[in-house]
């Protein structure tokens, strides 16, 4: 698998991937995240304009799409019932789709942000159990509730800032 940036010719093919995205949500029991079509064929063709949409391909086909871009997020600034893990520069995915669930390629989508840069917030509908698993799965940590534009709640996430690099242990052992 490999990522690239997504091109306007990609998107008749992005549209029913959200579309199954959307269905997969309300099987799983999440009926309130993604409603009215969204993400919309203009938000996708505005995220390819700004080099923000991103799809991950296996082999031709397209397994996953994202929308990876620098923060600050306006919906991160305020986060209530807890607090961001730092307040470093940071990165924000929205809009994970994958075409198969539970093949990893949710995973490797979100290890290919983490190497682009460490600092990376999420967040996700509180109904969306498959996206909280694959969060914790992949080391992120809950940190509160931030707001969208339209006030829905949404449970926020973060990677944590890499802790300094330990100082090499020695051992002096005596010679025979």
């Amino acid at each position: 698998m490999h990522i690239r940036s997504a091109t306007e010719r990609d998107l008749p093919l992005l549209l029913p991937l959200y579309r199954q995205a959307r269905a997969f949500m309300r099987s799983c029991g999440n009926q309130a995240q993604w409603i009215n079509g969204y993400p919309s064929a203009s938000l996708l063709q505005q995220d390819i304009a700004a080099s923000h949409l991103y799809i991950c391909l296996d082999g031709c086909t397209i397994a996953a799409a994202f929308c990876w871009r620098p923060g600050p997020d306006p919906t991160y600034r305020r986060i209530e019932q807890g607090r961001w893990l730092d307040e470093q520069p940071y990165y924000v995915v929205h809009r994970l789709a994958v075409n198969s669930p539970g093949w990893g390629v949710g995973s490797f989508c979100l290890r290919w942000c983490l190497q682009q840069n460490p600092r990376l917030r999420i967040d996700t509908h509180r109904d969306n159990a498959p996206m909280q698993k694959l969060l914790l799965k992949n080391g992120f940590h809950y940190c509160g509730i931030i707001y969208t534009e339209d006030g829905s709640p949404r449970l926020a996430y973060q990677y944590p800032p890499l802790a300094p690099a330990a100082a090499p242990i020695r051992l002096w052992l005596p010679r025979s």
